[in-house]
């Protein structure tokens, strides 16, 4: 149940503008090249290595823009808009549904292949305000013009509107139009990798368990091999949580770093910090991705798995309070 304080998100992404944009961005062209993504198959995407290339180069992290959304409170409502029949939109499916996001199908209506989402998502954000009062964010991802009059709406209506889009495909009178906008490239977390610290994390911690195996019980390996009668039963699990051993696979690791590093960008980039409240920065993961657990990853608790992640993050405790941070790069690599 969230704080009565916390923010209720909406989400609305204009599909078609923010992958034409982010495409002419990396390619050029100008929107008549770019118009033919519609015409580019499934066969082609497979089969031309070129074509699969400049996709790949400009292919959108949508999963960015819903964290830097996150940020801003609990994501209630989550849209995207196209003609999902086409490949090119179709191959983001996967990415989105992951998200929990809405796809919602805009046939094209007219001879020039305008699908009129701007008008359908106008409407169905006044009605979402009207419905939801307790909504009190907007996100429109997108750089069209056509939604300034919606931008300003919103805030008439007491929202505080927040807008995405590329740079060089926005409209300057929308951005003017939002209480606050961000350029795609700019968003925090965008490029990170949470490779970075698992490889560290998992030798300290396979060392450590080897040195505690060495001094306290070298001589006898078959008593670990066969764990007291009942010792299963009396919650083995919390015990090899305790003892900081952990079953998770690589990737799991893997994932968990790499959360836990965008978490921790967004909250610095956005409240204008170095140093962040642990509880936060969990807070801020659960948000993007509800299924993170530290037990799971054979921690027990949440500053245990911060702890792990020395090399990545740094810990500071002011009495009851634990803040985090990113370690310098320069640091991270010593």
């Amino acid at each position: 149940m969230p704080a009565s304080t916390e923010g209720r998100v909406a989400v609305y992404i204009d599909f078609d503008n923010i992958v034409i944009s982010r495409y002419s961005q990396t390619h050029g062209g100008g929107r008549r090249k770019t118009e033919m993504l519609r015409d580019i198959t499934i066969d082609a995407l497979r089969d031309d290595p070129a074509i699969a290339g400049r996709m790949a180069e400009a292919r959108v992290d949508l999963g960015a823009i819903l964290d830097y959304a996150s940020s801003f409170g609990t994501v209630a409502i989550a849209r995207a808009y196209a003609d999902w029949a086409v490949p090119v939109n179709a191959s983001y499916q996967d990415q989105l549904v992951g998200r929990a996001v809405d796809l919602v199908q805009m046939f094209p209506t007219v001879q020039s292949m305008k699908n009129g989402a701007d008008i359908r998502m106008s409407v169905d954000v006044v009605e979402d305000l009207f419905r939801l009062p307790e909504l009190t964010h907007v996100v429109i991802v997108s750089g069209d013009s056509d939604f300034i009059a919606l931008a300003q709406r919103c805030r008439r209506l007491g929202r505080y509107v927040v807008g995405i889009g590329v740079a060089g495909g926005t409209s300057k009178a929308l951005n003017a139009a939002c209480n606050e906008y961000k350029d795609y490239d700019g968003l925090p977390g965008l490029d990170s990798n949470g490779d970075q610290g698992d490889t560290d994390g998992r030798a300290a911690r396979a060392s450590g368990a080897a040195a505690a195996t060495t001094s306290t019980d070298a001589g006898a390996p078959a008593a670990k091999k066969q764990p007291a009668r009942g010792a299963r039963s009396s919650g083995g699990k919390k015990d090899a949580a305790a003892s900081g051993t952990t079953a998770a696979k690589p990737a799991e690791l893997r994932a968990a770093t790499s959360l836990l590093r965008r978490a921790l960008e967004l909250g610095q980039s956005k409240d204008d910090v170095e140093w962040v409240p642990s509880s936060g920065v969990k807070t801020q993961m659960l948000r993007m991705d509800p299924t993170f657990q530290e037990k799971p990853l054979g921690y027990a608790t949440f500053t245990d798995f911060l702890k792990s992640r020395g090399n990545v993050v740094e810990l500071r405790e002011e009495g009851q309070q634990r803040f985090v941070r990113l370690r310098e790069p320069k640091d991270a690599a010593n």
